[in-house]
């Protein structure tokens, strides 16, 4: 096994390089469903009209979302009691072999419901993959990163999921202008889950070949100490558990609400064409993407905790105003400016959010700490937020949408408001 104690800067670097670098492709994978249901849709879930077509595909996602508890659960005990590297390594296979499913799956005029059910099963086991992968990355790049610039470093794991995001629209930008509509309603939308997949096998060896963390080795080391358990967590860690729950609502709502729904929104009720829609929130991811460490820094400085109060304060005030805004917008750059206002004050959850729940657990039961709780908070209110979008805009009271957003940031910033900052209390420190 290779060996984190006495890294220098450069190895340690190397290493959060490393693990970045298959988060990237792990959140690709995850995305480029979001990304491309618009086209792919029709395939699987043929319906009447679009919106309804669009509430099914989201209705799947959301569905993907109820297995990352179960990810979380047993991949978060697996990383604990084998290794952060290990966990990470099982991750991208679940991945790998969910997007190739779905990429290679005949549509709903071949098979019949066949079609629908395959989908259903690829979404599940990218569900398990992705429970698994955020605790076990959040965990990694905390250890792995120094007590100086761990919010920095730490940072990288929303920069890679930005980034996976990020690249599933560039490939669809790049397939609107190469290939145009027609190819992409009819077969084209197939090209970035076959892509998924092949990146996936090379992450794979990727990540056998990376450092263990030294918090991993010291409880390695311990034959006789304490291991990860679901009990274990729930009767020695029930406030830190309810904590990160709480802390995860409002900001992964928000993100989810302002990145993934964010497409359909510009495009459903905005009015833009899917090619303009997809262009605005490309860039206005890439902003949101480079200023992750700049907060991720920040945070080394300052604290953890005034960081998540702004993004509290901000979310619970200006959440209706923003998405009052982009109703009435047809200009693209006033789009562009709104979307990326609110995904700035999101940096102030997002860039700090894995470490902060890392801070908050021993090495012994960290990534299940990170992974569990965060995977049920992220299934309820990240996983659903398109489908209770889009049941609002049917029953006619859009807006509901946004007050619900704004009452989860709400309830997130009384946990900001009255919990430790980790940055003074972390427990890294102790391992």
């Amino acid at each position: 096994m290779a060996q984190a104690g006495g890294m220098s800067r450069t190895q340690r670097i190397r290493s959060i390089v490393g693990g970045s670098a298959g988060n990237l492709v792990e959140w690709y994978d995850w995305y480029a469903y979001a990304a491309f249901a618009l086209y792919f849709a029709p395939h699987f879930f043929p319906a009447d009209d679009p919106t309804t077509e669009l509430l099914n595909s989201a209705g799947v996602f959301a569905l993907g979302f109820l297995m990352r508890p179960i990810g979380g659960w047993l991949m978060g005990i697996y990383s604990d009691r084998h290794g952060r590297k290990a966990g990470l390594a099982l991750s991208v296979t679940l991945m790998c072999a969910g997007s190739l499913m779905i990429a290679l799956t005949p549509g709903y005029e071949q098979i019949g419901v066949a079609a629908p059910a395959l989908v259903i099963l690829a979404r599940l086991m990218q569900g398990l993959s992705v429970g698994g992968e955020y605790g076990a990355s959040a965990t990694y790049l905390s250890e792995i990163a120094g007590e100086k610039h761990r919010g920095f470093f730490a940072s990288f794991q929303y920069v890679t999921l930005i980034s996976g995001q990020l690249v599933a629209l560039c490939v669809l930008l790049l397939l609107q202008a190469t290939l145009g509509k027609g190819a992409l309603d009819d077969w084209a939308w197939r090209i970035p889950f076959l892509l998924g997949g092949v990146l996936a096998v090379t992450v794979f060896w990727l990540r056998r070949g990376l450092v263990e963390t030294e918090s991993f080795q010291n409880i390695e080391h311990q034959a006789q100490g304490p291991r990860s358990g679901f009990w274990k967590l729930l009767t020695e860690h029930p406030r830190e558990t309810i904590t990160v729950m709480f802390l995860t609502a409002g900001g992964t709502l928000a993100f989810y609400a302002y990145s993934i729904y964010m497409q359909k929104f510009l495009v459903d009720t905005s009015g833009f064409s899917k090619e303009a829609a997809s262009r605005i929130n490309a860039a206005a991811l890439f902003v949101f993407m480079c200023l992750q460490p700049l907060v991720g820094a920040l945070s080394d400085r300052i604290g953890r905790k005034p960081l998540m109060v702004a993004f509290g304060v901000l979310g619970t005030l200006l959440t209706y105003p923003i998405f009052i805004a982009l109703e009435g917008t047809r200009d693209a750059l006033s789009a562009f400016l709104f979307v990326t206002a609110a995904l700035v004050i999101v940096s102030g959850y997002s860039a700090i959010s894995g470490v902060v729940k890392a801070e908050m657990f021993p090495a012994h039961i960290r990534t299940l700490g990170v992974a569990l709780p965060y995977a049920i908070a992220n299934a309820i209110f990240g996983g659903t937020a398109e489908t209770i979008a889009f049941w609002f805009k049917k029953g006619g009271w859009q807006q509901g949408f946004y007050w619900y957003v704004t009452a989860m940031i709400a309830i997130s910033l009384v946990t900001y408001l009255r919990m430790r900052d980790t940055r003074r209390h972390s427990l890294i420190l102790e391992d």
